[in-house]
């Protein structure tokens, strides 16, 4: 079965073309930073606008780069949300309109099924049940995952998710939007034993989590910096930054051990955004071999959002006989857990090996 997915949830446009017996054929993905980047955070009317723009280009693109026609296509997926209300539907309108034009069946996708299902694009994909960690601007979750569609919230973030404390941080110390790769880069050139910033309640039990008080911390620390009207050196910024990314990583890194501990399981899928930062990576995968728990991830291609994600996910239920009928309906607040599981749980595995496409 292939199946064009397109992903228009936020500020990234992303098409892809997902063969159930071939794999992964095309994709490619638009971001839209530099539009955002002035106003530091995503403009939602400007997103919408982008992707009107975008999309359908995109698609032609995709189309072209693996040799195939729109009459080629069995089935089309879209993410129906979470998501900005305007950008979803973006997406939902053209998916259905290209899909009744080939006369094939239409199905919107959890965004964040997406991610989560994102490693099974890699040639080690995960086997069900695990944990995942999924990470990104909008969201922080611990997920339970006994296979598609079956899905138990263990914790998540009760204020800003980690990308987004990533964001405002990356703004307290004058670094452009996103502010994630440029704290990871500030990092590495800081000083680890300068600062000890808190790792926020990794003391209490359960598994939530909490970054408000640790972006409190991080503006308090730059403020004692800058006492008697000094403004912060290079490497009062780059001291700051490997601080609150150690905290951050160590937290997430200390709640997957709980979770996989809590739910005696030896396998974690960690997804989204973060997910392609090297020091969370390298950490989990330091701190789940103490343990003989193995971490799995997307390549950093697939990490943030794209269509490959949403290919793949929508192929796994199109294949199902999952289908919408004919409203067109978007979610942009879309709890996991109300997913209906998979029947029969076949999971299709491929590379992704593709042309040299835009990324």
């Amino acid at each position: 079965m292939l199946v064009l997915g397109l992903e228009t949830s936020c500020d990234e446009t992303g098409v892809a073309l997902y063969d159930t017996e071939r794999g992964l054929l095309a994709h490619a993905l638009f971001s839209q930073v530099d539009v955002h980047v002035e106003y530091g955070g995503v403009v939602p009317e400007l997103a919408s606008r982008d992707h009107v723009r975008k999309t359908l280009p995109l698609v032609e693109e995709v189309l072209q780069a693996a040799g195939c026609e729109g009459s080629d296509v069995d089935g089309v997926a879209y993410t129906a949300g979470p998501g900005l209300a305007g950008a979803l539907m973006v997406g939902a309108t053209l998916a259905r309109a290209l899909a009744w034009g080939w006369g094939v069946p239409v199905l919107g996708v959890h965004h964040m099924e997406g991610h989560l299902l994102a490693p099974m694009l890699e040639a080690q994909a995960p086997q069900f049940p695990f944990v995942a960690l999924l990470v990104s601007g909008g969201h922080t979750q611990l997920v339970r995952v006994d296979g598609i569609g079956q899905y138990r919230l263990l914790g998540e973030s009760l204020d800003d998710a980690a990308g987004e404390a990533f964001d405002k941080v990356a703004k307290m110390l004058g670094l452009p939007y996103p502010g994630g790769p440029h704290i990871a880069r500030l990092a590495e050139r800081g000083d680890a034993q300068r600062f000890d910033f808190p790792r926020p309640m990794v003391n209490r039990p359960g598994l939530d989590f909490s970054f408000s008080g640790l972006k409190t911390y991080t503006l308090n620390t730059i403020a004692q910096c800058r006492e008697g009207g000094a403004d912060l050196s290079e490497q009062d910024r780059c001291d700051i930054a490997r601080a609150f990314e150690d905290a951050v990583v160590a937290t997430l890194v200390i709640k997957c051990r709980r979770a996989l501990e809590q739910e005696a399981l030896k396998t974690l899928v960690i997804a989204g955004g973060v997910s392609a930062n090297t020091r969370l990576r390298s950490a989990l995968e330091t701190a789940l071999a103490k343990v003989s728990a193995r971490v799995f991830y997307p390549a950093p291609m697939f990490c943030t959002d794209n269509g490959a994600m949403i290919a793949y996910a929508g192929a796994q239920r199109l294949q199902a006989g999952q289908v919408d009928d004919a409203a067109t309906r978007i979610r942009p607040r879309w709890p996991m857990e109300e997913l209906p599981p998979l029947p029969g749980q076949g999971i299709q595995q491929r590379s992704t090996a593709v042309p040299g496409l835009s990324e």
